[in-house]
């Protein structure tokens, strides 16, 4: 169909599940362009989207990554358009009620000017292709989820800047999580790419903190979801079911009952990339 409807797209076929970074990074060894736009299969890009990017690339101070508003299929705010950069003690108690309280307070507005930020979603960000390339692309230790706050990580500490600009609007639709679903997959395989995070941007002692963390904080939520059913907490049935499924989840990973995740990301090349080629 591609090569039938689009005959300019280069298409590239991995013969296996690389994961996300790999991909990306294989990916990449076709671009010849000076900008890269790194965008997720799950997205529509508003008009003028990439025109914005591209010019705060181009024109903002020490530029290093442009990430632009990311909203829900009902065009409603994503709250992880921005992050802060993962630390053990912000990863233990994140949800979305602290990221709305965030917004509320600091989150710039869709007309707002672009603003420096610790880190945004890897979901549409765009960079300088020679700044993706000086960093050998994403590290390929990661399968899924966290290489784009490593990736952020890295761009920050060689002194460039990360930008959120809140006027390329781009809507993805996998985004929005539901609070009736429960995804043992997606929800053990953010937690371990977490604590790769840790492990190789801030040692063994943060990585363990962030389990331990997690683990305080997966017992203390599943306590409230429980106690809260017995009063009126606005939750459905199939709500509290979901989140306490899902935090025995987190805390059965917490305590090493999870090691299939381990084994996946074990499977990924233990050294970042020298170079792309």
């Amino acid at each position: 169909m591609l090569a039938l409807e689009f005959p300019d797209v280069e298409f590239i076929q991995s013969p296996e599940n690389i994961g996300f970074g790999r991909s990306n990074n294989l990916g990449f060894c076709m671009v010849k362009g000076d900008a890269l736009l790194l965008l997720n299969p799950d997205t529509e890009l508003r008009p003028g989207a990439v025109e914005v990017l591209m010019d705060n690339l181009f024109q903002l101070p020490a530029a290093g990554i442009i990430g632009a508003r990311l909203l829900n299929s009902d065009e409603s705010l994503q709250l992880t358009s921005v992050h802060p950069l993962p630390t053990a003690w912000n990863s233990a108690y994140d949800s979305n009620w602290v990221r709305r309280r965030w917004w509320r307070r600091q989150g710039p507005a869709p007309e707002a000017a672009s603003q420096e930020v610790e880190a945004v979603s890897g979901a549409c960000m765009m960079l300088r292709a020679e700044t993706f390339r000086r960093l050998g692309g994403f590290d390929p230790r990661y399968f899924m989820y966290a290489e784009d706050m490593d990736l952020c990580f890295r761009v920050r500490r060689t002194g460039l800047r990360i930008y959120h600009a809140p006027q390329a609007q781009v809507i993805h639709y996998g985004g929005g999580s539901s609070r009736t679903h429960f995804n043992k997959f997606s929800v053990v395989m953010i937690r371990e790419a977490l604590r790769v995070y840790m492990l190789a941007n801030h040692g063994r002692l943060q990585s363990l903190m962030y389990q331990f963390l997690m683990a305080i904080s997966a017992a203390v939520r599943m306590v409230v979801v429980a106690v809260g059913s017995l009063v009126a907490t606005g939750l459905t049935r199939a709500e509290r079911r979901s989140s306490i499924l899902k935090w025995w989840t987190v805390l059965t990973w917490s305590l090493g009952m999870q090691g299939w995740a381990k084994s996946r990301f074990a499977a990924m090349p233990a050294r970042r990339l020298s170079k792309v080629k």
